[in-house]
């Protein structure tokens, strides 16, 4: 292992967009199926429903937040609707599976997602059965990341000590509080960003292929 990090015994990672690459476009349907939400919900164009649904984003964490803030939608039902589609865009990743199978300690994926949606993906990936758990939304009480919660939430419900933690995300800004409360950072810069910030000052690791960064960091004298 690195040096760096033979510290780490737990490794988190976000599902959307990082365990799969973002040219997928899997996320890409499941924004077009929110902003379809938006616009019947509100009685809107398409035009102003993306508006809507990225204000909401922006402001609130996810679209959902938002909605539940502004328009007391029914979590469950957005979820459904917007999670209702094809998954013929994945494929299996054997050599990304084999990279996390090697790594030491714990491995746990982080996600603003739901349960049901996440093993959908992961069994897709051939990653199903790879980790201990999936913390998703509902585990956060509906308060999502970049919330500071929904990290202190995670740590306090899997005993995770976070300075002996990773954690890879495709969102810069997600990565934050995980820094904030002593977790090590790795984005993922794959086009994917939604939420530019100047600021990188909280991320320790920049990396484009996730399973090539992950045997790199384990074939290290």
């Amino acid at each position: 292992m690195l040096p760096a990090l033979a510290h780490i015994d737990t490794w988190i990672f976000d599902l959307d967009n990082t365990l799969y690459p973002a040219r997928a476009d899997l996320f890409g349907r499941i924004d077009r199926r929110m902003t379809a939400f938006v616009e019947k919900l509100l009685g809107v164009d398409a035009a102003e429903a993306h508006r809507i649904q990225k204000a909401y984003f922006m402001g609130h964490g996810t679209t959902l937040a938002g909605l539940m803030r502004e328009h007391q939608v029914d979590p469950h039902a957005f979820l459904a609707y917007v999670h209702d589609v094809e998954m013929d865009a994945l494929e299996v990743d054997a050599p990304l599976a084999a990279a996390i199978a090697r790594l030491p300690g714990r491995k746990l994926v982080f996600t603003n997602g739901d349960k049901p949606y996440a093993l959908k993906v992961l069994d897709r990936l051939g990653l199903g059965g790879t980790f201990e758990a999936v913390h998703d939304l509902h585990a956060m009480d509906l308060v999502p990341k970049p919330n500071v919660s929904a990290y202190r939430g995670l740590c306090a419900a899997h005993a995770i000590d976070p300075h002996r933690a990773l954690f890879v995300e495709d969102m810069a800004r997600n990565l934050a509080p995980a820094k904030a409360i002593g977790m090590t950072t790795v984005w993922i810069d794959n086009g994917s960003e939604q939420a530019p910030d100047p600021d990188r000052s909280y991320i320790d690791h920049v990396v484009r292929d996730l399973a090539g960064w992950l045997n790199e960091i384990m074939e290290t004298a």
